[in-house]
């Protein structure tokens, strides 16, 4: 038996390579790549940009529910977090004409009375936040 049938037995018996047999010729099956579920089930693909509008928003009860420090995800509010309503928690976005190569991870929600393309950046300043105000730009959706 040469090396090869020999190698390839043992990667078919180890699970590593799987074969079929069409009209006698022997054919490696091809096995689609593990993938996360979220990320499946997006609809965004990388490297894509869209409209928005932005604004801030900071930890104060006037902005936020009764917990004002912890996001819609869980997590504590820092710097780089953003609330977005139409992307998936942990979606990683840029704010190229406003924050240069900063990047943001949306781990909160707005308000639903935010409609459309909206976004929101947390400040851990409330003066900060209302100097910012709002603007329309582009995000990269990374």
């Amino acid at each position: 038996m040469s090396k090869q049938i020999l190698l390839a037995a043992l990667l078919v018996v180890s699970g590593t390579l799987k074969v079929g047999v069409i009209h006698g010729a022997v054919e490696p099956e091809i096995q689609p790549q593990y993938q996360d579920a979220a990320v499946a089930n997006s609809p965004i693909t990388s490297n894509k940009w869209v409209n928005v509008v932005v604004t801030g928003y900071s930890s104060r009860m006037r902005e936020t529910d009764d917990t004002p420090f912890t996001t819609a995800s869980g997590t504590r509010v820092h710097e780089g977090t953003v609330a977005v309503n139409w992307l998936p928690f942990g979606t990683k976005v840029r704010i190229p004409e406003l924050f240069g190569d900063q990047v943001f991870t949306v781990e909160d929600r707005m308000n639903k009375r935010h409609q459309g393309n909206s976004i929101d950046v947390w400040f851990n300043d409330t003066q900060k936040a209302l100097r910012f105000g709002v603007a329309r730009t582009r995000i990269e959706i990374l």
